[in-house]
């Protein structure tokens, strides 16, 4: 999972990214809704976390603009604004999660996990794809029952094809999921790992669809 960190109190954001990342979830900041607008655009991202107090716009507003323009990632408010009223306005207006600051981090990652599971149209966090289950939540993967032990991006790269179904991934997809804003990739980095899960996992469970890009195959031998 990629998670958009929309944040202007550095100090918040730096400790929300920092937890997020140690809980297995790619997180990238932002501190305004003008760099919020440019990085959706260039990148693509599972769940956004919104601050709504942003120095450039209020954080609803954002909302209802994206909404306006048929763009439906899910959205999850993270603010200090603790009254009913704010919380109704948030969710009216467009946002799918409310949590009012100060916030556990488990329970912030258990709801991003939420958002995500609800997006991709599962009911549970576990999920199977013939002999292997894969929990997205604690981030274990098994095969034929057995436990195989994933890198960070081998997980971010598995959960991405799992959550693709039959779609086909071009290259920039598939990199935008394992890789944040500022991060040097070397030439050969997305190949390095889609062979690592190959091996680990059975040489199909990534196909090849020449001229467009990737897609979820058979896991196992």
């Amino acid at each position: 999972m990629r998670v958009l960190v929309i944040e202007d109190d550095e100090l918040v954001a730096s400790g929300i990214v920092a937890g997020l990342r140690l809980s297995g979830i790619g997180a990238d900041h932002v501190a305004t809704a003008s760099h919020a607008d440019a990085a959706v655009c260039t990148a693509s991202f599972d769940v956004i976390v919104l601050d709504l107090g942003l120095p450039d716009a209020d954080g609803l507003t954002l909302v209802r603009q994206w909404r306006a323009a048929g763009k439906h990632w899910p959205v999850l408010v993270l603010t200090a604004r603790d009254d009913v009223q704010d919380k109704v306005a948030g969710l009216r207006c467009g946002a799918d999660d409310y949590l009012v600051k100060p916030f556990d981090l488990d329970e912030l990652v258990a709801r991003l996990h939420a958002l995500q599971r609800r997006s991709s149209g599962r009911s549970v966090d576990r999920i199977e794809h013939g002999p292997l289950v894969f929990d997205p939540a604690s981030q274990l993967v098994t095969l034929h029952g057995r436990a195989v032990d994933l890198s960070r991006r081998e997980l971010a790269l598995l959960q991405t094809l799992l959550d693709s179904g039959q779609r086909v991934l071009s290259t920039s997809q598939v990199k935008d999921s394992l890789y944040g804003f500022g991060e040097s990739v070397e030439s050969n980095a997305l190949n390095v790992h889609i062979h690592h899960l190959r091996r680990k996992l059975g040489p199909n469970i990534v196909e090849t669809v020449r001229g467009f890009g990737y897609r979820l195959g058979k896991a196992g031998a």
